[in-house]
């Protein structure tokens, strides 16, 4: 029973169960996928069936997360095949539980939202924004956000973060960032605004069909 309910593995050389954050950022982005795809449906088709099927994967896969075994969630096994010719990064799985419980929660909010009463309001919007921005963070830049509500919970350090962020270090050189670099980030953005203050109109426009292709097409019928 053990080995099938169980939160974490057990890796030699590490005193804590651990995880594959590997494995977690390729579910993250599995499940930001589908969940960025319903939101797009709603705004420009106001079609809300693909978000409850979304919803209700995304909050099966969260309570097998947390109350019987990641190993046996779908979207962390899909996960594993993708990356499985990767080299492991191992991450404490303490955290992440309670970044994953918020997971259940918030799906558990739009699932009796969203699916069970079948009503979206302000609520539903705000939370579906805020579980894109999590899985966004998770997927892309490896950073978990719900981790970082470990430390309210429990007075103890976490132990074996993504990127060793737990740990307090002196940034080697090719992780620090120079004035002329930021610069070129502030010159960017004034770049962008200079642009859209320029040629805004003409950006407005709708492209014309080059090859006269679909006009071809719509005479002929």
């Amino acid at each position: 029973m053990k080995k099938v309910v169980q939160f974490g593995e057990t890796v030699q050389g590490y005193n804590i169960p651990v995880l594959n954050e590997r494995e977690i950022r390729a579910a993250a982005g599995i499940l930001f996928l589908l969940m960025y795809t319903s939101l797009m449906l709603i705004l420009f088709n106001n079609d809300f069936v693909l978000v409850k099927y979304a919803i209700i994967i995304f909050f099966t896969d969260f309570i097998i997360r947390v109350f019987v075994n990641p190993k046996f969630s779908p979207t962390l096994i899909l996960g594993r095949l993708i990356v499985r010719n990767q080299v492991p990064e191992y991450v404490g799985a303490k955290q992440k539980k309670v970044a994953w419980l918020i997971g259940v929660a918030l799906s558990a909010i739009m699932l009796i939202f969203l699916v069970i009463v079948n009503a979206y309001s302000p609520i539903t919007g705000i939370i579906c924004l805020a579980c894109l921005i999590f899985l966004f963070f998770e997927a892309v830049f490896g950073i978990c956000l719900g981790c970082k509500f470990y430390f309210l919970f429990f007075k103890e350090k976490a132990e074996y973060c993504p990127g060793e962020v737990c740990d307090v270090k002196s940034k080697q050189d090719i992780q620090k960032t120079s004035k002329t670099q930021l610069f070129i980030i502030f010159g960017l953005v004034a770049y962008i605004v200079f642009m859209a203050f320029l040629f805004n109109g003409e950006f407005g426009k709708k492209p014309h069909d080059l090859f006269g292709i679909n006009s071809t097409a719509q005479a002929k019928k």
